[in-house]
């Protein structure tokens, strides 16, 4: 008998551009464009064996209300939003999709740095206004572009996406210091090891975020760590939005103690009315893009089908527990 798979919130990588068939070839599928916590969910879920979710959360409370429940495949690299103690104890198997965004992810981080040091967008706008029109050289600024070679670029985790960003920094001159829990020796052969992340946050030029979230690393970016950094140096964000502190950023944006952020992700998302960070000139922010290339959603929704056809084999793949 074919298992019941519902998958609760497709919509937010799957708008309708990729079909949902290598799925519905697995079992009796059932797709939700979004889905609310609570009776919805429940309900929703109540007689499924298998279910995928993107951001809608499993908490202790929510698996107990579900005994069909055998597995939750995550639409995502991040598997926080799984209590995993209690899906484990409740025989219930949990996947991710590790690695499908990792080209596209180093892609926007480059692509805000880029961007805040050259001043593309910038000059585009002020083009199509007619600035450059009204001037007397041929030639137009008026802001500093900044060269990126010989900086030092920081990046906090080695992973597959701080170990692309880490690449394509070097390939354009850039300095490489990281913090990671690698030996020097298993880091590529241009990247230096920094001795601890304070070391990392006061040399580097540009500090770029590559971490999971763990209550290790949650705001791991505070007040203090922000004081360490040079006036003029750029925090880039495409991990997870905990962690940084937001408020504390927001002050250290405003008063110039350091020059520009460049983020990709928020504590809340999407962003509240009073989120300090989403009005300031220095604070480049894209609604949580770097997932969402068509190339990416697409081995996503490949991975998803592969990780459900080995469960259902009794080999599962891609277990975070």
């Amino acid at each position: 008998m074919k298992q019941k798979i519902v998958v609760l919130d497709g919509a937010a990588g799957n708008p309708g551009d990729i079909s949902w068939e290598p799925l519905a070839k697995l079992g009796d599928l059932v797709v939700y464009d979004r889905t609310r916590l609570g009776d919805e969910m429940i309900e929703r879920a109540r007689d499924a064996q298998i279910v995928l979710t993107n951001k809608v959360p499993f908490s202790r409370e929510t698996i107990e209300q579900l005994p069909e429940l055998r597995y939750i495949g995550v639409i995502a690299t991040g598997f926080n939003i799984v209590d995993i103690e209690a899906a484990t104890e409740h025989g219930i198997v949990v996947t991710n999709v590790p690695a499908y965004s990792t080209a596209s992810v180093a892609q926007i981080a480059i692509a805000h740095l880029l961007d805040i040091t050259t001043g593309t967008a910038h000059y585009a706008e002020q083009t199509r206004q007619g600035v450059w029109s009204r001037c007397t050289d041929y030639t137009y600024w008026d802001r500093p572009f900044i060269e990126l070679a010989d900086k030092t670029m920081g990046i906090v985790g080695m992973g597959n996406i701080g170990t692309a960003v880490a690449t394509i920094a070097h390939a354009l001159g850039m300095n490489i210091l990281a913090f990671s829990s690698k030996t020097p020796d298993q880091l590529p052969p241009f990247v230096a090891k920094a001795e601890s992340l304070d070391d990392l946050f006061t040399r580097a030029d540009v500090v770029s975020l590559h971490c999971p979230l763990t209550q290790e690393t949650r705001r791991l970016v505070n007040a203090r760590r922000l004081a360490l950094m040079k006036p003029t140096a750029i925090l880039i964000n495409t991990s997870r939005g905990a962690l940084i502190d937001e408020d504390a950023l927001a002050v250290a944006l405003k008063e110039g103690k350091l020059a520009a952020a460049a983020l990709d992700v928020l504590n809340d998302e999407p962003p509240k009315a009073d989120n300090p960070v989403t009005s300031l000139p220095n604070c480049h922010i894209t609604p949580h893009l770097g997932w969402t290339s068509t190339e990416a959603r697409i081995r996503l929704h490949k991975v998803l089908a592969a990780n459900i056809e080995s469960y259902l084999a009794g080999a599962p793949i891609n277990v975070v527990n």
